[in-house]
């Protein structure tokens, strides 16, 4: 019997999950279905347990609901409860296994796919919304050297640093100054709405790699203000999508897909 799958957002009609799941488990052997799910706003939990009676085997969870899945959860992993949200959800008989494969997706794009060790390198994380949070952790477990997280209001910055204790360091957007880094990374939504984060030059230092974790057709408008900023590297989220559900899969099917073949296909159909 084929077991069933789903992704649960809203909205959700524009998921790619659908088509990187359907590859991998082509390319694994794996006997699933794979499809989406939109819950109202008001009825997420619902959505899901009735996914789960009717034999479904797990779901991803996209906005807006990873803070309900985290709740939604019998039991943790240790990424989830760093992230203190979940976007994997695996169910086991009576036990509903909550999992964060989002940093583990950001973290294993810019190793792998960009061929850039992260290591002693000095990164700014932009945001301190539910997307940052979810990458912090995987991001210092890395060894990076310096880890700021910028944001426009810098108590919600304070906030969010606060639970990784002296590891992060806070700052609003306005005090970075010309303070370089190698790696910035944009965890904001600001893209989807044609915006940017107001970044100062300097913070783009030589040979450095600007990554949005939002992606679409052609470059970002923080990609583009990247550029012209002097970012040596551009990458958008895609990667980074297609790794974290490599992840979730790995979690539900206890087998690794490779990521390659199908980054390539949906590069391909841009």
């Amino acid at each position: 019997m084929t077991d069933r799958y789903a992704v649960v957002g809203n909205p959700v009609a524009h998921s790619k999950s659908p088509a990187i799941h359907a590859e991998f488990a082509r390319q694994t052997g794996q006997d699933m279905a794979y499809t989406r799910l939109l819950a109202p706003l008001d009825r997420f939990a619902q959505t899901v347990e009735a996914f789960r009676a009717s034999g479904g085997k797990g779901v991803n969870v996209t906005l807006p609901f990873k803070g309900e899945a985290f709740h939604l959860a019998t039991e943790r992993t240790g990424r989830a409860l760093s992230a203190r949200a979940v976007n994997t959800l695996r169910f086991d008989d009576q036990r509903v296994l909550g999992d964060n494969t989002d940093g583990a997706g950001l973290v294993r794009d810019i190793r792998e796919n960009l061929s850039l060790p992260l290591e002693g390198r000095r990164v700014l994380l932009v945001g301190a919304g539910g997307a940052a949070s979810g990458v912090i952790q995987a991001l210092l477990d890395t060894g990076i050297a310096t880890l700021v997280l910028a944001n426009r209001t810098v108590e919600r910055a304070r906030d969010l640093a606060q639970r990784f204790g002296g590891a992060v360091e806070p700052c609003g957007l306005d005090a970075l100054g010309d303070a370089g880094f190698d790696v910035i990374v944009n965890a904001t939504s600001a893209s989807l709405s044609g915006e940017v984060p107001p970044l100062p030059p300097g913070v783009f230092a030589s040979g450095s790699l600007a990554y949005d974790m939002m992606y679409g057709k052609g470059e970002t408008p923080f990609l583009a203000a990247a550029r012209a900023a002097g970012a040596a590297r551009l990458a958008d989220g895609l990667g980074m999508l297609v790794e974290q559900a490599a992840a979730s899969f790995e979690v539900w099917r206890g087998v690794r897909p490779q990521t390659a073949p199908v980054l390539a296909m949906l590069r391909g159909t841009e």
